[in-house]
């Protein structure tokens, strides 16, 4: 007989965090995955969603016993059943960055064999007001919200605490066709550009704005308001610095910097290698081509290729002394890591928005001689699980 706990409620011990803002505890032997709890506590869960298998989902509801890290979150929807953009709101601030720091432990020692220390540095700015992009959904009556955990309902929303208040008040105040999202984007001169995306196979229609100026890495950037930039205003900037500090590309040298988006890590590799090295940059989406092209034309030594990287690199025969990889969420898979490796980079810096997808690539490194030597992760994403970390991976004979 299948097992169907939904709705049930549990008093449970909350056990260690997990990949995906949530603990784990454990009940009849089997796993419940449980939200807006931390570990230690002592709860009271509602079962929210259960397929039967090994594992269900809840909610805590009520809080027997608080941890000591536990705050009042500062957001009224981010309690059970309500709002899902949010992870931690009721963790505080060292905690959050505590609990990331122990996913990305326990990712790369469960899929990398790696026993590696790690701390998430916070970055400048607190816990609220970062989020420089951020999409709402419509609801019926035309107000805009975000949706609910693991649901398509619209939560409806006065405010968003981690939102900066010029994306905000560009979209909640206002009412919107039903069922469509709206896109709002600050960019580093505080304009605020809005797009409306009908639905599938409707084109956006842009509102508000359109063309984004962002800086980093001593340069103004002019791209498309709603492509892709860091959420965190002090994002790309530090990933930048710290890139340039690993890559350490010589004079004269070659260098890929792959998923390249407007060509930031580009800019930076082509100081490096100077004007007779070259940098070759690979991305997909062909207006973030055209951005990059723009932005960096003074930088000659960077040519640039669109297209998906793992067709790409089939053709290339050169041998980069470094490679820059920030690959989408799912990482950079099994083919362009092996691409990656044959081209013999004597290092990698792979800059990395999942835990889990980075610590599968490490390992698929280490089988083709490439060893982690260099781990930072920042709290780019606060009151949510997300973290981004950097790692410097590095060939056996060039390395250590």
């Amino acid at each position: 007989m299948t097992l169907d706990w939904t709705g049930r409620t549990l008093e449970l011990t909350v056990g260690p965090v997990a990949h995906g803002g949530h603990c784990v505890a454990r009940v009849d032997g089997r796993v419940v995955f449980v939200r807006h709890a931390l570990p230690g506590e002592r709860v009271l869960a509602e079962v929210t969603e259960d397929s039967g298998k090994s594992f269900c989902r809840a909610d805590a509801v009520q809080v027997l016993s608080a941890s000591p890290d536990r705050v009042e979150p500062p957001c009224p929807v981010a309690g059970p059943g309500l709002c899902g953009g949010c992870d931690w709101q009721h963790a505080s601030g060292s905690a959050q960055r505590e609990l990331k720091a122990r996913v990305v432990e326990e990712q790369l020692s469960r899929l990398a064999g790696l026993d590696v220390p790690v701390t998430v540095e916070e970055l400048p700015g607190g816990l609220l007001r970062w989020r420089t992009r951020v999409r709402f959904v419509t609801a019926a009556d035309g107000h805009a919200g975000l949706r609910a955990h693991r649901s398509h309902r619209v939560v409806p929303l006065t405010d968003c605490p981690i939102t900066v208040r010029g994306a905000v008040d560009a979209v909640l105040p206002e009412r919107w066709p039903a069922g469509e999202e709206v896109e709002a984007t600050e960019d580093a001169d505080g304009d605020v550009h809005v797009r409306r995306v009908p639905g599938r196979g409707r084109r956006p229609q842009q509102h508000r704005g359109g063309s984004a100026v962002q800086r980093a890495a001593g340069r103004d950037w002019r791209l498309a308001a709603h492509g892709f930039w860091q959420v965190h205003p002090e994002a790309a900037d530090t990933f930048a610095r710290v890139v340039g500090e690993w890559a350490q590309a010589s004079p004269g040298a070659r260098a890929w910097d792959l998923y390249a988006g407007v060509g930031l890590f580009a800019s930076v590799l082509a100081e490096q290698v100077g004007p007779s090295g070259r940098v070759f940059a690979v991305e997909s989406g062909r207006r973030a081509v055209s951005d990059g092209k723009a932005n960096i034309a003074d930088l000659r030594q960077v040519s640039w290729r669109c297209g998906q990287v793992e067709h790409v690199l089939r053709d290339r025969r050169d041998s980069p002394e470094v490679v820059v990889l920030d690959p989408p969420r799912k990482g950079a898979g099994r083919d362009v890591v092996e691409r990656i490796a044959a081209a013999g980079p004597e290092r990698v810096v792979y800059v990395a928005c999942d835990p889990a997808a980075l610590a599968r690539d490490v390992a698929t490194f280490a089988g083709r001689g490439y060893h982690l030597t260099r781990l930072r992760a920042f709290d780019a994403f606060p009151m949510t699980h997300h973290v981004e970390c950097v790692a410097l991976l590095e060939r056996a004979e060039a390395g250590r």
